[in-house]
């Protein structure tokens, strides 16, 4: 199976969000975030990839994250703004089609976003490489919480992505 190939080779570990991880990349270089947060690695990069049937939890970083699809199916990558105020809008990263997939999609800073692989296929999954600016530092990174208002207002507008939570 080649997600467990991956896992062995490229060395993946659990991701508290869900799917699994290795940090490729630090940078030496030091940035002053303008938010007031306390000096980060100007960048910082990850393997990441989610089987079938896993999913990445809503979650949010302090920093913009660019997301970019390396092999597998298309991943479903759900964004919405910071307080949820219009309807998270989703991008399929994957290969360049005629129906939108791309292979690439930057998250703004502080916004919601939730992922899972667009099949569900038993074989399936994504392999994705996520690189964040400023560097990731997971003082930056919360969930949604599960009895939160987010989630409260994820249910009850848009009860098929509650599964995400």
């Amino acid at each position: 199976m080649r997600a467990r190939q991956l896992i062995d080779t490229l060395g993946l570990k659990p991701h508290p969000e869900g799917g699994w991880f290795r940090e490729v990349f630090r940078s030496n270089a030091q940035v002053q975030p303008a938010d007031g947060r306390s000096t980060r690695q100007a960048l910082t990069t990850i393997y990441f990839m989610l089987q079938a049937h896993e999913h990445s939890r809503w979650h949010r970083v302090l920093s913009d994250e660019v997301w970019i699809h390396l092999e597998g199916t298309p991943l479903t990558l759900w964004i919405s703004d910071a307080a949820l105020r219009t309807a998270p809008a989703h991008v399929r990263l994957g290969p360049v089609d005629v129906h939108g997939t791309r292979p690439q999609h930057t998250v703004a800073a502080g916004c919601w976003q939730a992922a899972r692989p667009a099949s569900n296929g038993d074989e399936d999954y994504s392999l994705v490489s996520c690189t964040v600016g400023p560097g990731f530092d997971f003082s930056d990174f919360s969930f949604m919480r599960a009895d939160g208002d987010e989630a409260a207002l994820i249910r009850h507008h848009w009860p098929d992505l509650a599964t995400l939570i």
